[in-house]
């Protein structure tokens, strides 16, 4: 029996055991994913190293991580891949002779994601809101494709300097700004991406007003609970092309589940499970 599963905050709701345990079944391999909901569990932030310990004593293959432990969770990896290197934040860890290796598949699966679902987007200018975790991955994504400049808008401005700072010198074609979100004018921007929790079915609202949002602009919302947030909602109403989560979380899952498993899945199959 594999044993993996998913640490975060407001997580009952997740797609992430139905995608997992049913590509598991289709590859004929006996699979439980485990939700660990920090707040359903009445668990403090402080109670991640615990946990973690916990599920390595427990025998588990590995886990996911989401919002909002995959940059804390870094300082208890005992090796951190390339891929979590590049994202400054863990998503996925893999348990291998009882050592954690930190993994970051959401990269990755942003960067197919937007090429897939938006084909030919204009990457001369983006807005990227939010620069936790995911914002991390999300922001070298943007960059490796070629964006000339990022423009990081998120309420904790020491996270989005220094997410702005880590990211400088891997790319120093770039230019990347941090802008308060009251400075912000969307108005000269290509496409807006949403790397912040607001929009989830946790979190209802919208991360900018929407009056910000503009017929020229594409749009990316890395949230797939709900599959169409109110920030999306107000971009299809303007005529915006305009992405939810959905590429992205079946791209990060696939890669998620082959390095907890060691099986290759069908991502496909697993896209087809989501919906």
């Amino acid at each position: 029996m594999i044993r993996s599963g998913l640490l975060g905050r407001a997580i009952l709701a997740s797609s992430s055991p139905r995608l997992h345990e049913e590509e598991a079944q289709a590859l004929g391999l006996e699979l439980t994913y485990e939700l660990f909901d920090f707040t359903q569990r009445g668990l403090a932030d402080e109670d991640l190293p615990t946990l973690v310990e916990s599920l390595k004593d427990q025998g588990f293959a590995g886990f996911n991580v989401t919002y909002p432990f995959k940059q804390a969770i870094m300082a208890l990896m005992d090796e951190l891949a390339p891929s979590a290197l590049a994202a400054g934040a863990v998503n996925t860890v893999a348990i291998r002779d009882g050592r954690l290796i930190g993994h970051n598949t959401d990269m990755p699966g942003f960067r197919e994601s937007l090429l897939a679902g938006l084909p030919g987007a204009a990457l001369g200018h983006v807005i990227q809101l939010g620069a936790g975790g995911a914002g991390s991955a999300v922001a070298n994504a943007l960059l490796s494709l070629g964006v000339a400049r990022l423009e990081l808008v998120d309420p904790d401005a020491p996270r989005a300097q220094a997410l702005a700072a880590d990211l400088a010198p891997r790319y120093p074609a770039a230019q990347i700004d941090v802008t308060a979100l009251a400075a912000l004018d969307t108005t000269p921007a290509d496409g807006i991406v949403n790397a912040t929790p607001i929009g989830m079915a946790s979190k209802p609202g919208m991360p900018i007003p929407p009056g910000a949002v503009a017929a020229h602009h594409w749009l990316a919302d890395i949230i797939y609970f709900p599959l169409e947030t109110e920030l999306l909602r107000v971009a299809r109403s303007k005529g915006c092309r305009a992405i939810n989560g959905t590429g992205m979380v079946v791209g990060q899952a696939a890669l998620a589940f082959e390095i907890i498993t060691g099986h290759t899945p069908d991502a496909a199959r697993m896209k087809r499970s989501l919906g």
